[in-house]
Parts: C-alpha cells; structure tokens; sequence
C-alpha cells in the first residue's frame, strides 16, 4: 500500500533536505515548491491532508475585494500590493488546476444609490489590477439585469447590480493534488502520522519524533531543516522548539451552511459587500448545491470546532434578508466550520503587530515557521517559504529557483473540458456522473471509470454522483485511511449532505475494510468515528 510503503522510507534512517510540518494548503504548497527544486522532501500530517481550515474555506480564488477597500480608503501601499499579488496568483492557480478550479461570476446587488458608483468604481479597479491575469470585466446591471442574473434576489428597494469575477476551487482536493504532484517529483508524503516533539542536536533543531496516529508506534526522522506549516497550531509546535515563546496566533472560527441548488443559480454567485456588522457575505453555486458563508466568532483552537446554532441562525438571517425565499433550520443540508489563524509579526512594532498577509519566522534553535496568508496566495507563500528556508538550512537546491509558476498539480495536465463526453461515450456514465468525474479527476478520470468495471460502479447515495469506484481509487492511490477522508475530502459529500454521507458510510467502509485489510476491531472504530464526526463536526 502506498502509505506503508511511505513510512518505510520515513524510517529508513535516511536524512532529509526537509521536513514540512503540515498538509493544508500552506505545507503541500511548501512540499511541492522543494521537491520540484530537487530538495529530499518529508511531509507530515497529524490527521488527513487539508483536514482541517484548509478544506472548509470558501472555496474561493480571489485577491481580496474587500482588501482592496481597505488600501484605497486608507492609501495603505501593503494592502494594494498584497491584492495585485493575490489577482497574480489567482490566475496562476486557474491554469495550474484547471480541473479544480473554474471563474464564477457575482452579482453585488446595490439598494442605495449612492453605492452603485463607489462599488462600480472598486470593482474596474479590480480588474485593472489583475492585468494579463484578468478572467472577466466588470459591468452594471440593472435593476433587471441583477434579477435576471440572480432570480431569487430580493426586489424590493433594488436599485441596481455590479457583475464581476473571481475564481472557485474545491479545496481538499487541491491541497490532496499538491502533496500527490510533490510526492511525483520524489517527495515523502504521509497523512495520519503526528510530530509528537522535536528532535535537537548541539541545541538546534535536528530533526522530528514522529507517532504514527494510527498505529501508536514512534521514531525519530533527520532533517536538516524543519518546517513548521500548521496554520492555527503553529503555536504548538512552536513551544515543542521553545516552552516559553509566545503565540503569533489568534483564532476566529467561520462557518458554511449548504442549501438547495434552488437558492443559486448554477452559473452566479452573489456578494453581499457589507451585513450589518460590516462583513462580507456570499452564497455560492458549488457541487450542484448552495454555498453560504461565512461568520466570525473568536474561538480557541481545536481540531474540529462546532458550528454554533447563533452562527446558523446569523446566515439565515442575511438569506432571508437578501431573498424573496423563506428558509430555515431545517433546509440546511450541512454545516461545517473552520477555524481562521490570524498572525501576528514578532519582530514587528506594536502598531504594526497584526500581519496582513503571511509571516516567516526563525527560532533561535533553526525552526522555520510560516504563518497566515490565504488559499489563493499559497504559492507565493510557499515561494519565500523555501527560499528563506535554502539560505537559513544552507541547502544547495539542484533547481535553486521556483519551477511552480508553469507546474499543472495532478490531473491537469491533459485536462480536457469536454471529456465527461468521452466518459459517456465510453463507459455510459449518467451525465451528471461523467461531469463531475472529469471535474473532479481532470486527466486521471478514466481510472476510476475503469474500476467502474470491476463491480464497483453504483452510486454511493441516491441523487448525488460519487461513486464506490472513487473510494477504491482513494484507498489505494489517494491514502484515504479512514471514512470519513472519503467522505468529506476524497469526495465532498459530507459537506453536501449529511444525511446522505450516513448513508453512504457502510458501504465505504466495507470497500475500504476489504481493499486496506481491516480487522473487526478497526471496522468497530471506524464506524465510532465516523458516526462521531457526522454527528458533531466534520
């Protein structure tokens, strides 16, 4: 099996260039910028790959609307910049994962007057800004032009639209893509196997102990650098180099509610530019459902924060608001939250404390941390990650500069747009089927149709498209290591529908028992767990 034969290599006492702490978006974006400039690569993950904030975003490509805002207001140089690089990467990510990722347009509905020229005005400079990268020009609408964009759009009091776009993605499987091109280009890459401590040699960082979370079994890894890319936790792992550092994280937690299809249209989102707390609101088409988020509460950092009925209640209340739909509790087909780092710059003078974008920061005992930043920018942050890194580890790189710019991920590659017809054609999928394997796989869809044909081809729950074919491919070549991987990242159908991921469950788990050889005591676990995580927080 592909991870054992990863945790041989990890235990082979072989020393590594680097050691990434971390599979979100941030360490398979570090994990991939160092192995595809040659460096020997480890990267480790306590649980699964994007299994924590970076596969509960909003599932948005974008430089930052409301950043920009903020920089024309308060002519503040830092945050027009960091909205330029985050449009440049925007269209990076669109041509680097083009099966994942896609342009969505929205519509912004005015109810005053006097926004229809303010929010014109900042949506063509948006556009500007993006340069050659742009994917979309920005333009009015009227007042029935928005409805006709957007049906459900309440009418009263509407005076006018704007339409502009950005970019959409679907995040666990990208940061899934990252860590699988990087382990392509010769990197290790492990999920499921936690840094239990750090490992020092002549008082610098030598290197890992790691545990693997499933098993319990402990070793020690060599590197001559590590990486410290675990988003909300990197405080903990900062006080395994350093018992009295102090934190450069707060937490805030945001969650998503999914609704009917029938609350988007299946080709515009919409953006509400300000609540009445002053938040950015949207409610997205995404896997053939509506997307709403998302809230802002501060919370502690936990692995798997609970969505609070008050943040519920908050976002219906706004769909109720901006719609001419009544909806409630009971239409929410499934909710998730995710929780929201915010760094602070240790080196930084106190009115400048709160960082922007992301930090990069070096103990005195050699831990690289890096820190903040958003999805669309991770590969700029991985970019001054391994550079900072090359210089602080003395490393000499084969390939001494990024060679991610032009690097499609996985499934990319030879992405056609219109191969769900060959999927038809060829294995007589149902439309909605062969659409979203071609979406979902890009170039690498036509191995899980072929497993199709060993008995593996019938729906995993009525009405949805995955199929039990995909959790075969996600055991054997994707490291799925326990239900709930499938479900929720292999496939998005935890965070569709809840009640039809229950129902799924079994059957996942009995391919998955049969294909990874389970005794009964791993199946009695796993049907703990899973129940656990779709009964309380995915």
């Amino acid at each position: 099996m592909g991870r054992e034969k990863n945790l041989e290599k990890l235990k082979d006492g072989n020393t590594f260039d680097l050691i990434i702490i971390g599979g979100g978006a941030t360490g398979c974006g570090v994990a991939l910028d160092a192995a595809t400039r040659g460096l020997k690569v480890a990267l480790i993950e306590k649980n699964d790959f994007s299994e924590g904030t970076s596969g509960r975003s909003t599932k948005l490509v974008h430089g930052g609307v409301r950043y920009l805002e903020m920089a024309v207001k308060k002519l503040d140089v830092v945050q027009y910049n960091l909205v330029k690089d985050g449009l440049h990467e925007r269209g990076l990510l669109l041509k680097n994962a083009r099966h994942l990722s896609n342009r969505i347009s929205f519509v912004t509905p005015l109810y005053k007057w006097f926004d229809v020229p303010y929010v014109f005005a900042g949506l063509k400079f948006y556009d500007i800004l993006s340069g050659k990268q742009n994917i979309g020009h920005s333009r009015l609408l009227s007042r029935k032009q928005a409805l006709q964009r957007f049906p459900g759009l309440k009418s009263e009091g509407l005076k006018a639209g704007v339409l502009y776009y950005d970019g959409q993605f679907h995040d666990a499987r990208m940061a899934l893509s990252l860590a699988l091109t990087a382990e392509q280009h010769g990197a290790v890459i492990t999920n499921h196997v936690a840094v239990s401590g750090l490992v020092k040699e002549n008082g610098k960082v030598s290197g890992a102990e790691l545990t693997d979370s499933l098993s319990g079994e402990t070793w020690q890894l060599k590197a001559k650098g590590v990486i410290n890319a675990t988003g909300p936790f990197v405080d903990q792992i900062r006080l395994m180099d350093k018992p009295n550092a102090s934190k450069i994280i707060t937490t805030s937690t945001g969650i998503h509610i999914i609704l009917d299809k029938r609350f988007a249209p299946p080709d515009a989102g919409l953006m509400i530019p300000e609540t009445e707390d002053g938040r950015v609101l949207f409610v997205l088409p995404w896997e053939n459902h509506a997307l709403v988020g998302t809230t802002d509460e501060p919370a502690e950092v936990t692995e798997h924060p609970l969505p609070l009925d008050q943040e519920i209640d908050y976002l219906l209340r706004h769909v109720t608001h901006y719609f001419n739909l009544q909806v409630s509790q009971s239409d929410v087909k499934a909710v998730w939250s995710g929780l929201r780092p915010l760094v602070s710059d240790p080196k930084a003078a106190d009115t400048a404390k709160l960082a922007r974008d992301h930090v990069i920061e070096d103990s005195e005992d050699g831990l690289l941390t890096i820190a903040g930043g958003k999805w669309t920018t991770y590969r700029k942050m991985a970019l001054d990650t391994v550079d900072h890194a090359l210089k602080q580890f003395n490393l000499t790189a084969p390939k001494p500069t990024c060679q991610t710019e032009q690097q499609p991920i996985l499934g990319s590659a030879d992405y056609n747009e219109k191969g769900d017809l060959d999927l038809i054609n060829k294995y007589a999928f149902d439309p909605d089927v062969a659409a979203y394997l071609n979406r979902t796989y890009g170039d690498q869809a036509e191995k899980i149709a072929e497993l199709t044909l060993e008995g593996y081809a019938a729906r995993l729950a009525e009405n949805h498209p995955v199929l039990e074919a995909e959790v075969l491919y996600a055991a054997r070549f994707e490291l799925a290591e326990r239900v709930i991987d499938v479900l929720a990242r292999r496939m998005p159908i935890a965070l569709l529908d809840t009640e039809a991921a229950k129902q799924a469950a079994p059957r996942v788990l009995e391919i998955m028992a049969k294909e990874l050889g389970w005794d009964q005591q791993r199946c009695d676990d796993e049907t703990k767990w899973t129940e656990q995580r779709l009964t309380k927080a995915l």
